[in-house]
């Protein structure tokens, strides 16, 4: 003999029925909302549902900029027997397509460091894992004093392990970390780092060993962190095997004896033999020559008269 079994009957659920005298008050909706919002914020009427026994629920389009896919929404309800509906809740509730505005997050995980300027002003945080605690004071002033000069201190925290190797490892990975080199003068690579350049300056610390200062005001780098295989064409010693090499600027005056200057307004010299110029001086006379022998007066003879 079998029994017979019976499987659990579901429990059936009915939609609710809608209303139709809270259905058809869609004036009377519209007007709670403009009670509520600005000029030109409600739409058109877009639908109606039936929330509950006697429960409507009246749709309306978002006009608002910056809103796009919300609906303002307006519940009307019909007491039992009453011949009119009452409004029993306004709001704006976004739809599936709407714009929303993303998670809210804290401002420690929110911002970003490009996103700090100059004149910006950061939170005091009194747990960093980049910083350790300094030198502490003693007391005694000779001791405390000796101690600042050597470590070269006088902070109250100071990088830590972690925070040395966070800075090394941006630094890096940054613009001015380690490039190739190559004699081939291959594109992305450079003929010599900067462990060799003139113009390296490294930082003190810990960090000298792998980071320094570009202080070359033609190079990309001036002014900035660099590290030790990081190089340019600003190199000190670029251009060293080069044979068309700068020629330098002089600082003096240079003489050149290769040109003869003439003047033209010298008086031309008289050839050897011609006599002397109008109103030269005896004693510019030629050499060799005798001056003329002046007769003296007394001695001219007489001329004969035309008796003898």
């Amino acid at each position: 003999m079998t029994s017979s079994t019976t499987a659990p009957r579901r429990a059936r659920t009915s939609r609710p029925k809608l209303d139709a005298i809270a259905a058809e008050a869609v004036e009377l909706a519209r007007e709670a909302l403009l009670e509520v919002t600005e000029p030109g914020q409600v739409g058109e009427h877009l639908r109606v549902e039936a929330s509950g026994e006697r429960l409507v629920t009246h749709i309306f389009d978002c006009t608002m900029p910056g809103y796009r896919g919300w609906s303002w929404v307006v519940v009307l309800v019909r007491a039992s027997r009453a011949k009119a509906a009452t409004v029993a809740e306004t709001a704006l509730l976004p739809g599936d397509d709407a714009i929303l505005a993303p998670e809210w997050e804290p401002w420690s995980e929110r911002l970003k460091p490009s996103d700090v300027g100059a004149d910006d002003l950061l939170p005091y945080r009194e747990h960093d894992e980049r910083l350790e605690e300094g030198y502490e004071a003693t007391g005694d002033e000779d001791a405390d004093r000796v101690a600042l000069w050597e470590l070269g201190l006088g902070r109250a925290r100071v990088l830590s392990p972690e925070g040395r190797s966070e800075a090394a490892e941006r630094w890096i990975a940054g613009e001015f970390g380690p490039r190739q080199t190559s004699g081939r003068g291959r594109r992305g690579t450079v003929a010599a780092n900067c462990t060799s350049c003139g113009f390296f300056a490294k930082l003190a610390g810990s960090l000298r060993h792998e980071f320094g200062v570009c202080t070359n005001e033609w190079s990309p780098a001036d002014g900035r962190v660099v590290h030790l295989n990081y190089g340019c064409g600003a190199h000190s010693e670029t251009g060293q095997l080069d044979e068309d090499r700068e020629i330098p600027r002089s600082q003096g005056v240079i003489v050149d004896e290769l040109d003869v200057e003439i003047d033209k307004d010298a008086p031309a010299e008289a050839p050897a033999g011609d006599a002397p110029a109008e109103g030269t001086p005896a004693e510019q006379k030629p050499v060799g020559e005798k001056p003329a022998e002046e007769t003296p007066v007394d001695e001219v003879p007489e001329a004969d008269s035309p008796e003898d």
